[in-house]
């Protein structure tokens, strides 16, 4: 059955050995423990609650203790891209439940750069090789996970890019998520990966925190629809899905990444209905097989030692029955930071006995599996608690096939399944989805190609790359920059120049944020350089914001605004009196209150993938016209946050610029850009909404419908966005949540009725007791293109 997939190997074979190996597998099963018998668990025909009882009661200590560890692959952990005779000699011998990023090429890490990741069946037929090690060379033959990360595209060397999550939040189409999530798994599978670190569920509450660029938005609504879809489609694929970062894990103290990473000011109720609320709707509406504990604490407890997050919610409430890895560190944290266990070995007792399954981090197993098996000897880790986290991986790797079907059947076949030309395609609708239009005075944009023109492209990401790569996407992707896909559209009549006018960042910054310098003279003659040829130029198209060195995991800031020189370099070409178009490049909102209110149009295009800058052009020229929505609020000011959706009544000041807090008074009021907010190139509008019924019991569902019309010129994409308001509540809960959304396609003229569902579960609240109940009253449904731009609003009743 396996016969020719064994791609040279390390260590030497003598013929003999090969063929004792090869007599393992049989036509229909594999002989895991080679024992010339077909045992229970190596049964296909056999259930998989029996194959796991039969294979744990053959495990000793050691081997049931291996499949609690991560083993990272070549270049993090493991020294060898292949099998050695030495590992017969390494703590794995044993077995490992899995192994991470293997022979993947991660970006930006040399150390595990190998000649194994691509062409795709070269690393297929090595990832075999491996595979075949575990199951011949240990003693029951238990295959290992492959794991790998993949929140924008999947983390291996030329696999398709997509853009950044929180470019992904603001396109708000679901069928388009799901779709990412299908293309993810399908490459997984094809190159042997068997477990997807995707999709983060994290609320992105606060906009200094350094992951916003990794997060869907702030609403646990749209980002519940969302990671419902990706992990649908990813596991539609037969490859697991495993959410992170459970639980809690969004809002550090003061919005600080790194290390501080615990801390969250988050009472029950909010924790409930905001950051747990994504984790229990895709936990119980797409089965997820896997599910990451995070590093903070809640309260005072680690969530990776507490059984309340780890059991009780998450197994007995939520309903998981996969098997909770740990991020990398957080169990040691539970000592070395929470100091709330002695040592790490206590740390491991806390965190087994709270009901995670499997230990992660960048070190040897070894350091993590002889504590273990300490506590094991010693009786502080119940052989009953070791058994239950062991059989809830085993019950993965049976769900998956692995003890099936453990190889990849043709190896060339990746070469044709992995980033074609469909898939790359796909990417580009990707980026031009997540572009969002947020501002555009008197129809700047698009320009026309018809219409002579010189055009000046600058800014510090004006011919910039970097930022289309990330540490969790794919690598070695051909990159285009947005000055050099602006040059597409270059003609006798379109003409354009480039000037970098400075760099992202200055010397000294950030302190320089707390206490600005004086602009050097290169500085000066840098954006000097810039005004003369924008002198020249009829129109101006800055590109301004972050990079990847500015925005990421342990990468928070204490201000919103533009970094460096960058304002500097705005007001200097803004007294030339030219048009500026405004392309923002960032990975969180920014407090861009000086180009809102002076530059003629912005265009938010987050991190794009290495080819979103093709959409950039095309929406600048009009070849596409941008429908993407923020799925995060534009503070004006850090002293504003947290600023966000949903929020309670009055915590903003009801919102406008007016009242005891408003502008005139001691503070700035309202949001820069509400949640939900995008413009187009053309108009919609909203007519006819209908409840039905519009009174019933609280066990039912209620149909809410609209129509919208394009009444522009030309085609676009709309977000329908509806809310639900509860008039009276036993507690105080949302001003109003959102409750359904969809995005749709329209040419001029054409008007689609568009119809949602409002279950039970969309009005419930906790009461007093902290149980789900719809109250019965008066409710009132919302329906807008913003959270803020409410179109119709109709009234309904519970009975």
């Amino acid at each position: 059955m396996f016969l020719g997939l064994v791609a040279a190997v390390h260590c030497p074979l003598d013929s003999n050995a090969q063929n004792n190996k090869r007599s393992i597998y049989h036509k229909g099963w594999i002989d895991f423990n080679k024992n010339g018998k077909k045992d229970i668990y190596e049964d296909p025909a056999q259930a998989i609650e029996k194959r796991i009882e039969d294979l744990l009661s053959q495990m000793t200590v050691d081997e049931k203790t291996a499949q609690t560890s991560t083993l990272y692959g070549y270049g993090r952990v493991l020294k060898d891209e292949l099998p050695t005779v030495e590992w017969k000699n390494s703590i794995w011998k044993h077995g490992i439940a899995n192994i991470d990023e293997e022979l993947n090429s991660v970006p930006n890490n040399k150390k595990a750069a190998t000649s194994y990741s691509y062409p795709f069946s070269k690393h297929v037929n090595a990832k075999n090789t491996v595979q075949k090690w575990f199951i011949e060379e240990t003693r029951l033959g238990i295959p290992v996970e492959f794991t790998n990360e993949g929140i924008h595209g999947l983390c291996h060397e030329k696999a398709t890019p997509f853009c950044a999550p929180i470019g992904i939040g603001s396109t708000w189409n679901k069928e388009l998520v799901n779709r990412a999530g299908r293309i993810v798994g399908r490459e997984a599978k094809a190159l042997g990966y068997t477990n997807v670190y995707a999709p983060i569920l994290d609320p992105a509450r606060d906009p200094r925190w350094g992951r916003v660029v990794e997060c869907y938005g702030e609403d646990p609504f749209h980002i519940a629809e969302l990671g419902k879809q990706m992990v649908l489609g990813i596991q539609s694929e037969k490859v697991a899905a495993t959410l992170k970062h459970y639980a809690v894990y969004s809002v550090p103290k003061g919005g600080r990444d790194g290390h501080v990473r615990t801390d969250p000011h988050v009472a029950p109720r909010e924790m409930h209905q905001l950051y747990l609320y994504p984790f229990r709707r895709v936990i119980q509406e797409a089965s997820p097989m896997g599910v990451m504990s995070s590093y903070n604490d809640w309260d005072g407890i680690p969530v990776t030692g507490s059984y309340y997050f780890l059991t009780k919610l998450l197994r007995h409430q939520f309903g998981f029955d996969g098997y909770v890895v740990s991020d990398s560190e957080a169990v040691e944290f539970i000592a070395s930071k929470h100091h709330v266990a002695a040592d790490f070995k206590g740390a491991i007792e806390q965190a087994l006995k709270a009901g995670l399954n499997v230990w992660t981090n960048f070190r040897d197993p070894q350091i993590y599996l002889d504590p273990l098996r300490e506590l094991v000897k010693e009786g502080r880790l119940p052989m009953a608690v070791l058994d239950q986290r062991v059989k809830e991986v085993l019950r993965v790797k049976f769900r998956l096939g692995l003890f099936d079907e453990p190889l990849v059947q043709d190896p060339k076949k990746a070469d044709q399944q992995v980033h074609t030309k469909a898939d790359e395609d796909f990417a580009l609708q990707l980026n031009r989805e997540s572009l969002v239009l947020l501002k555009n005075k008197s129809n700047t944009l698009p320009l026309s190609k018809a219409n002579a023109m010189k055009v000046l492209v600058t800014g510090p990401l004006a011919d910039e790359v970097s930022h289309t790569v990330s540490r969790y996407g794919p690598g070695n992707n051909p990159s285009l920059s947005i000055y050099q896909a602006l040059q597409a559209y270059k003609s006798e009549k379109v003409q354009f120049d480039h000037s970098k006018g400075c760099d992202i960042i200055n010397e000294g910054w950030p302190g320089t944020d707390l206490v600005p310098t004086p602009l050097t003279h290169a500085e000066q003659a840098a954006i000097a350089e810039a005004v003369e040829k924008a002198k020249k130029s009829d129109v101006i198209i800055a590109v301004v914001g972050e990079d990847e060195k500015r925005v990421g995991e342990s990468l928070s800031r204490t201000s919103l605004d533009l970094p460096g020189r960058q304002q500097h370099l705005l007001e200097a070409l803004h007294q030339t009196g030219k048009p500026i178009i405004l392309i923002l490049v960032n990975g969180r909102p920014l407090t861009i209150n000086w180009a809102d209110q002076n530059v003629n149009a912005i265009l938010e295009i987050w991190f794009p993938g290495p080819m979103g800058a093709v959409a950039v052009a095309e929406s600048i020229f009009g070849d596409y016209n941008p429908g993407g929505k923020l799925s995060m609020t534009f503070p004006r000011s850090i002293g504003q946050i947290e600023l966000n959706f949903p929020f309670k009544p009055g915590s903003h000041a009801d919102q406008p610029s007016s009242g005891d807090n408003g502008y005139g008074k001691t503070r700035v009021n309202g949001p820069l850009y509400p949640f939900g907010y995008g413009l187009s190139y053309t108009t919609f509008s909203y007519a006819n909404l209908k409840v039905t019924p519009e009174k019933q019991g609280s066990g039912s569902i209620f149909t809410i419908s609209v129509d919208v019309s394009n009444v522009g010129a030309v085609k676009g994409d709309e977000v329908v966005q509806l809310y639900v308001k509860d008039k009276l509540s036993s507690v105080v809960i949302y001003d109003t949540q959102l409750r359904g959304f969809e995005r749709i396609h329209l040419a001029p003229g054409e008007t689609k009725n568009i119809a949602f569902k409002i279950k039970p579960e969309d009005l419930e609240l906790l009461n007093h007791e902290m149980k789900s109940v719809v109250e019965p009253g008066e409710f009132e449904a919302l329906i807008g293109s913003s959270s803020t731009d409410i179109r119709q609003r109709e009234v309904f009743h519970v009975e």
